[in-house]
């Protein structure tokens, strides 16, 4: 099985040297991550002739390795346009993210960015995350319960174009798992999200700034005010019990199957009935 993995947390960072760890045993790895920290980034794509540093890691060829400076979308589209030159590979994994990506945060995750891109090049993908957003997470029921998982998506994938899955794991050890739970995406809302910047948030952690991709401190000119996106989350009522992120809550691993196509076809049929009178 020829295997490309990303992430959107860096290539340094712990999740994705689990994962790599999980599917060695499974075939040829290729791995192709951010070079700083990319949360947030969803499918966004280094544009504007931005010049993109690309740096070769490791040439086994059992296990490729490459850091990108850019999106995880771009980490992909670069495995794809330059490192599998003979074919697609089988399967694109992206994780496993330190902090669930689920309900509202799957819109803006730069974990399942990277899916996307795969699937919309025809590649099966997935999104795996583990609800623990630490450096020092602890990955063991990921390592435990993650390999069957897998097995069973790839078993069972449908082969539809743009379908691409997302796998979120409770902070939970393996006993404490409830079940898989297959979910759809839920709604929360991040509530007072700018927030006064915080210089000493980065020493509190125990972290450096470019540890999440901050590679130089902005000039503040005359007049400026610094922010930070922080605030809460405020949950939604039109959520249901499967909504992925309350599955998360009680402890199931959540899984849910999402689409590249955001049409609204029921909305389609509605606009459809509309006279513009043009």
């Amino acid at each position: 099985m020829k295997i490309l993995l990303t992430n959107d947390d860096g290539y340094r960072a712990p999740g994705l040297q689990i994962l790599v760890d999980l599917m060695r045993p499974l075939g040829d790895l290729t791995v192709v991550a951010p070079k700083y920290h990319q949360s947030g980034m969803s499918m966004a794509i280094s544009m504007g002739m931005k010049p993109i540093a690309v740096k070769q890691l490791s040439d086994d060829p059992h296990e490729r390795w490459w850091y990108v400076d850019g999106t995880p979308a771009s980490c992909v589209k670069y495995a794809l346009d330059e490192l599998f030159p003979d074919g697609l590979p089988d399967v694109c994994i992206s994780g496993i993210n330190h902090g669930a990506n689920t309900a509202s945060a799957a819109l803006y995750s730069g974990t399942l960015g990277g899916a996307r891109e795969a699937a919309l090049a025809s590649v099966p993908a997935l999104g795996v995350s583990l609800d623990d957003m630490s450096f020092t997470a602890d990955f063991t029921v990921v390592k435990e319960m993650f390999l069957p998982i897998f097995r069973k998506l790839m078993d069972n994938y449908s082969g539809r174009f743009g379908v691409y899955y997302n796998v979120n794991f409770p902070n939970l050890p393996a006993s404490g798992i409830k079940g898989v739970s297959i979910c759809h995406q839920g709604i929360l809302h991040w509530v007072k999200e700018f927030q006064p910047y915080d210089h000493g948030m980065f020493h509190r952690l125990g972290i450096s700034p470019v540890d999440m991709g901050i590679t130089n401190m902005p000039r503040v000119e005359d007049g400026e005010k610094v922010y930070m996106m922080a605030g809460r989350i405020s949950d939604d009522d039109r959520n249901t019990g499967n909504a992925d992120h309350r599955q998360l809550e009680k402890g199931f691993i959540s899984i849910s199957a999402h689409n590249i196509d955001s049409s609204d076809y029921r909305e389609i049929e509605e606009l459809s009935k509309i006279d513009f009178g043009i």
